[in-house]
C-alpha cells in the first residue's frame, strides 16, 4: 500500500551531513523506549549516531572539567539493537558510506509508526543490490521492536553473508559540547546465545544499578542453503548467516528484539523476561499489523486535522509527542524529557517543558498527564528538602530534574564559540515550581479529577505556595513583598552588571505566577474537606496564620514598570540598549547572543536583550481577562494599551534563542495583533524540521515546542478554556490557519469535535450516558446533548 503523502515524512538521496538530523526526526518510540533513525549498518561516528533511550533510565558519572570534579546525571544510551548488514561473500559490506549509491530514500510513515529505507548500492566489484528496511518500535507491546530487510541481487548470483548484532560497547557521545564529560554508563556487559536463532545481551548502569537486557531473534525467509551461527564477544554478540542469492529473487531477513530493564513493572528478571518475550513474538507481518492497529487507536484519541503543509508538520510534531509520552508512559516513574527520547542534549533532563506539553495531553490522554504529575509528586520530599536547605518551608522544585529530584542543573557550561567553561546559574529558575502548580490545576480542570486535586495535587500545590510565601520578603520602602535572587525564563540575564552574586530581583514572570499559585492555594484550601485540610496543615506544621500570609503576599508582590511598560525585572529599564542592526550585520544569526557577547569579552547582562519570551509568557499561560484580573489583584491596571506597548518593547529586544520563543510570541500576537502572528507561528512549526537553531535538533527534538504548536491550534486559536462548569471558547483563527478540526476529551465526554471552517465553529458531542456539555462562546451559553452537534457563527 503506497504511503499517504499527508502522513509521510520523506527524504530523497543520501546526505551524510544531514544524517544526524534525519536520525532525530525519524526516531521511533512507544513511550517506554525510543531508537534514533540511524542506519543499521552504521557505527557511531561523524555522520551517524545510533541511540536508544528508555524513559527515566539515568546514571551519574563524575568528570574532571576546568580544574574541578563535576557530577552529571544523564539519560543513558542503551545497547544498540539495530546492527544488521550484508555483503556478497568475501566482499565489502554494503553501505552508502563505502559503496556507489544508485538510489536512496527513506520515509517515515506517521500513520503506522514505521520507518522505511530503500537503497540501491554497488560494491567495488560492481555487484548491485536493492534493499528495503522496514523498522518499528512496537506501540502495542512496549518491550518489542523489529526490522525486516528485503535484499535483492541485481544482475548477479552467488552467496550472501548477513550479520545481525546487539552491541553493548556504547557510550553517551552524541553532543559535541559534552565530549569532555565522562560518557561510559554501562558496565558488566555480557553477551551470549539463546536458541539457535537468538542472541542475548545484558548489562547494568554503573552507579544507578539499572539492569538492562536485550534478546534478538533473526530469521531468513525464502532462503536456500542457509548456514547460521551466533558468535558472542566481550561486549557484543553477532549472528552470522549465509545463503544463496539469485538475480532478482529477494531474500528477507526478520529481526525481532525485546528490551527490558529492572525498572519495568511486573517482571522478575529482565534477562529471562527479554528471552521469553522474543521467543513468543510472532512473525514480522503480524507484529506490524498489531503495531499499526495500536497506532490507529492512538491517532483516534489525539485527533488533530489541519490542512496543508502546516498540518503535515503538526502531524509530525504530534507523532513525536505521542511516541515520547504514550499510554505506556502513564505507569512509569518518568517525567517530560525536554529533548524527547531522541538524543542526549540537556542530558535527558526534565525542565519546565511539561508546561507546554501537558495542556495538550490533558484533553486527549489525561491518564498520561496524571502519570507525569505523579513523577513530580514522588519527588515532593526532595523538593521540600531543597527548600529546607536554604532555610525555607515548602517545596522548591529543581530547574533540571532526573532520577531522584535533586537539582541536576550543571554548575558549568561550555560556550562553544569561545571555548570557555562558564558558571551556570540557571538553577535559580525557581519559577519551575509555579509551572508544576499550573499543570496540576489545568489537569484537574480538564479531567475533573477531584481525587487527585485533593490528594497528591493538594500536597504539591500547597507546598509550592508555602515556598513562595516564605521566599517573598517585605520591603518597607516600596510597601511590597519582593522575591530576590532569581532567574526568569529569559535565561540570558542571570545577574546585575558587575554584581558579585548571581540572581535578579522581582522578575515579573516569577512574581506574577507566584501570586497566581498563592491565589489557587487559597481557593483549594477553601474547597478541601475539613478533615483533609486539617490533616495537611497538621503535617505541614502551619495554621491560619499561613493562609493569612498567602492572602497578603498574593496581593502585594512587587511588579516593576519602566517607560510605560512592564519591566522584565527590577532595573531592566536601566540597562544599555544593544545595537541590534550592527550585530545582525556582523554575525547574521544572533539567536545565541549570549555566546557572541561572551566571546567578545562582554556580557548580555548589560543589555536590554532577551533570549526568549519572559514577561510575555504571562500572555501565553493566561487568557487576557484572567491576566488583567491577576494584575488588578496585585494593584495594577494593565489595560490593552499597556499590554500592547509591553509586547512591542520585548519583540524589538528578543533574539529568539529558544525554539519556545516563536511559539509564545505567535500565541500572544494571535490575540493582540493577528496579522503579525504567522511569522512567529511559522518559525515554531519549522523549529525542528528546518533545524532553525543551527544543528541542535540532531541532538534531540524540542518536545516543548512541538507540544506547544499542537496546543496553539487546540487552545490558542480556539480560545478553549476548560473550567469546572464546561468549555469556554473564543476563536481567533489566523488567515494561514483558518480551518482545522480537533477532537478533545473533557471530563467523561470523549471525542468532542471542534471544527473551525468558513467563519463558523462546529461542535459535535459523541453519544454517551453523560449529561449535556455546557459550551460558552462570548455571551452565548449552550448545553449540547450527547449525540448532537451545533454550529455557531463567529462574530
Amino acid at each position: 500500500m503506497p504511503a499517504d503523502p499527508e502522513w509521510t515524512w520523506r527524504y530523497e538521496g543520501y546526505d551524510p551531513p544531514q544524517e544526524r538530523l534525519r536520525e532525530a526526526l525519524c526516531t521511533l518510540g512507544n513511550g517506554r523506549f525510543a531508537t534514533r533513525g540511524a542506519a543499521p549498518e552504521a557505527a557511531a561516528g561523524a555522520a551517524h549516531y545510533p541511540g536508544t533511550y528508555a524513559a527515566g533510565c539515568y546514571n551519574r558519572l563524575t568528570s574532571h572539567v576546568a580544574g574541578r570534579d563535576v557530577d552529571n546525571e544523564d539519560m543513558v544510551n542503551l545497547p544498540n539493537w539495530l546492527p544488521l548488514r550484508f555483503r556478497a561473500a568475501g566482499g565489502e559490506w554494503f553501505s552508502p558510506d563505502t559503496c556507489g549509491v544508485a538510489g536512496y530514500e527513506q520515509h517515515l510513515d506517521l500513520r503506522r509508526g514505521v520507518l522505511v529505507r530503500r537503497m540501491r548500492l554497488r560494491d567495488a566489484a560492481g555487484r548491485e543490490v536493492e534493499s528495503e528496511e522496514t523498522r518499528l518500535v512496537h506501540m502495542g507491546d512496549p518491550h518489542l521492536a523489529g526490522q525486516r530487510v528485503r535484499i535483492t541481487a541485481a544482475g548477479w548470483s552467488g552467496e550472501l553473508e548477513i550479520e545481525a548484532g546487539l552491541d553493548g560497547d556504547v557510550r553517551n557521545s552524541g553532543v559535541q559540547r559534552y565530549r569532555d564529560l565522562a560518557g561510559r554508563h554501562l558496565t558488566d556487559v555480557r553477551a551470549g546465545a539463546g536458541d539457535a536463532d537468538t542472541m542475548r545481551l545484558s548489562c547494568r548502569t554503573s552507579s544507578s544499578g539499572i539492569r538492562i537486557a536485550l534478546a534478538a531473534r533473526t530469521r531468513l525467509c525464502g532462503a536456500e542453503g542457509m548456514t547460521s551461527v551466533v558468535e558472542p564477544g566481550d561486549a557484543a554478540v553477532r549472528h552470522r548467516l549465509t545463503t544463496a542469492v539469485a538475480d532478482g529473487r529477494p531474500v528477507v531477513v526478520e529481526k525481532t528484539v525485546a528490551l527490558l530493564t529492572s525498572r519495568d513493572p511486573a517482571i522478575s528478571d529482565p534477562e529471562d523476561a527479554a528471552a521469553e518475550r522474543v521467543a513468543g513474538a510472532p512473525e514480522f507481518a503480524v507484529l506490524l499489523d498489531k503495531h499499526a492497529g495500536a497506532w490507529a487507536q492512538l491517532w483516534q484519541r489525539a485527533e488533530l486535522d489541519v490542512p496543508g503543509e502546516a498540518g503535515r508538520v503538526l502531524r509530525l510534531h504530534l507523532f513525536h509527542v505521542l511516541q515520547t509520552l504514550s499510554p505506556h508512559t502513564a505507569d512509569l516513574d518518568a517525567g517530560v524529557p525536554a529533548r524527547g527520547l531522541h538524543g542526549e542534549a540537556y542530558r535527558g533532563h526534565v525542565f519546565w517543558d511539561e508546561l507546554f506539553v501537558l495542556p495538550f495531553l490533558n484533553l486527549h490522554l489525561p491518564e498520561v498527564s496524571r502519570g507525569l504529575l505523579a513523577y513530580r509528586h514522588r519527588r515532593l520530599d526532595a523538593a521540600c528538602r531543597s527548600a529546607a536547605a536554604i532555610g525555607r518551608p515548602g517545596a522548591m522544585y529543581p530547574w533540571q530534574s532526573g532520577s531522584d529530584g535533586r537539582e541536576e542543573t550543571q554548575r558549568l557550561h561550555l560556550n562553544p564559540r569561545s571555548g570557555r567553561w562558564l558558571p551556570d546559574h540557571s538553577h535559580l529558575q525557581h519559577h519551575v515550581g509555579s509551572a508544576v502548580a499550573y499543570n496540576i490545576w489545568q489537569y484537574c480542570l480538564a479531567s475533573g479529577d477531584i481525587a487527585f486535586l485533593h490528594g497528591e495535587g493538594a500536597e504539591m500545590l500547597l507546598q509550592i505556595a508555602r515556598f513562595w510565601a516564605h521566599t517573598a520578603v517585605w520591603d518597607p520602602g516600596s510597601e511590597r513583598y519582593r522575591i530576590r535572587g532569581v532567574v526568569g525564563p529569559d535565561e540570558y540575564h542571570d545577574a546585575y552588571p558587575g554584581a558579585a552574586e548571581p540572581g535578579l530581583d522581582d522578575n515579573t514572570y516569577t512574581n506574577v505566577t507566584a501570586a497566581w499559585v498563592l491565589s489557587r492555594a487559597l481557593e483549594l484550601v477553601a474547597a478541601l474537606p475539613a478533615p483533609r485540610r486539617d490533616e495537611l496543615f497538621e503535617r505541614f506544621g502551619c495554621g491560619q496564620e499561613e493562609t493569612e500570609l498567602w492572602e497578603e503576599v498574593s496581593r502585594r508582590l512587587r511588579v516593576p514598570f519602566h517607560s510605560g511598560v512592564i519591566s522584565q525585572f527590577e532595573g531592566y529599564g536601566g540597562l544599555a540598549e544593544l545595537d541590534w542592526v550592527a550585530y545582525r550585520r556582523r554575525y547574521g544569526d544572533i539567536r545565541r547572543l549570549d555566546r557572541i557577547l561572551e566571546a567578545e569579552g562582554d556580557s548580555v547582562n548589560r543589555y536590554q536583550a532577551s533570549k526568549q519570551a519572559d514577561v510575555l509568557m504571562l500572555g501565553y499561560l493566561f487568557p487576557p481577562a484572567e491576566l488583567a484580573g491577576m494584575f488588578r489583584r496585585l494593584g495594577h491596571h494593565v489595560d490593552d494599551a499597556t499590554w500592547e506597548a509591553t509586547v512591542d518593547h520585548y519583540l524589538a529586544r528578543t533574539s529568539h534563542g529558544s525554539t519556545l520563543s516563536g511559539l509564545v510570541h505567535g500565541w500572544v500576537l494571535a490575540r493582540s495583533r493577528r496579522a503579525d502572528a504567522w511569522m512567529y507561528v511559522r518559525e515554531a512549526l519549522l523549529g525542528d524540521v528546518a533545524d532553525v537553531q543551527g544543528g541542535t535538533t540532531a541532538e534531540g527534538i524540542h518536545l516543548g515546542a512541538m507540544g506547544g504548536t499542537l496546543d496553539l491550534v487546540q487552545r490558542g486559536l480556539t480560545g478553549l478554556v476548560a473550567g469546572a462548569d464546561g468549555l469556554r471558547l473564543d476563536p481567533v483563527p489566523l488567515p494561514e490557519l483558518s480551518s482545522f478540526h480537533v477532537a478533545v476529551r473533557y471530563g467523561e465526554h470523549w471525542g468532542i469535535g471542534l471544527t473551525l471552517r468558513s467563519g463558523r465553529l462546529h461542535v459535535a458531542v459523541p453519544d454517551s450516558g453523560q449529561g449535556p456539555l455546557r459550551i460558552a462562546l462570548g455571551d452565548r451559553a449552550l448545553a449540547v446533548a450527547p449525540g448532537s452537534r451545533i454550529a455557531l457563527d463567529l462574530r
